[in-house]
C-alpha cells in the first residue's frame, strides 16, 4: 500500500512539474516560492493588516502570530519526519532545507488563509492555494507533503481562532 502511495504521489508530482514548461507559470510559481520563504509574504500581509485595520489591530497581530506558530510547527514537524525531497524531478528553486515533510510553505499558507480569512481578507484562501501548487510545479515538494502543510496550518490557525478575536 505505501508502494502505491508513494508512486502515485510522484506521479501526481511528475504531472503538476511539468506544467513549469509554460515559462509564464515557471516565473509564478518562482515567484509564489520566493515569496512565501519563511512564511514571509504571509507574515508581511498579517502586519499589513494590522497597519491598515486600526480597530483590529490587536487580532491581525495575534493571526499573524499564529501563522508564524505554524509555520515554526511545520518545521519541528520537518525535523523528526525528514522525508527528503523528491529526486526524481529538477527543482527550479533552491531550498532552504533538504526535507519535504510537510511543506513549510503550505503550512504557512493555509495557517494564512484560515486566520486573515476570518479577519475578512478574502484574497488570502486563493493566493494561498497557488502557493501550495506552487512548490508542486517547482518540483520541491510530493502532493502528500502540501496536503500534509496545509492541513497542519489550517488546523493550527482554526484551533486559535477564539484567540484571535475574530469568531465569537
Amino acid at each position: 500500500m505505501d508502494d502505491q502511495r508513494d508512486d502515485m504521489d510522484s506521479r501526481l508530482l511528475s504531472v503538476l512539474h511539468a506544467w513549469a514548461m509554460d515559462q509564464r507559470v515557471a516565473a509564478a510559481a518562482r515567484a509564489l516560492s520566493w515569496s512565501g520563504e519563511h512564511g514571509a509574504l504571509w507574515l508581511a500581509s498579517g502586519l499589513a493588516g494590522a497597519a491598515v485595520d486600526r480597530e483590529r489591530r490587536g487580532a491581525w497581530l495575534r493571526a499573524t502570530a499564529l501563522t508564524a506558530a505554524a509555520h515554526a510547527a511545520s518545521m519541528g514537524v520537518k525535523r523528526i519526519v525528514r522525508r527528503p525531497r523528491p529526486a526524481h524531478v529538477v527543482p527550479l528553486v533552491r531550498t532552504a532545507g533538504r526535507h519535504s515533510f510537510p511543506s513549510s510553505h503550505a503550512t504557512s499558507a493555509a495557517a494564512a488563509a484560515v486566520a486573515y480569512g476570518a479577519l475578512g481578507a478574502s484574497v488570502v484562501p486563493p493566493l494561498a492555494a497557488a502557493m501550495c501548487v506552487s512548490r508542486l510545479v517547482v518540483g520541491v515538494h510530493y502532493p502528500s507533503d502540501v496536503a500534509a502543510g496545509a492541513a497542519l496550518g489550517a488546523l493550527t490557525a482554526r484551533l486559535g481562532a477564539r484567540w484571535i478575536g475574530a469568531v465569537q
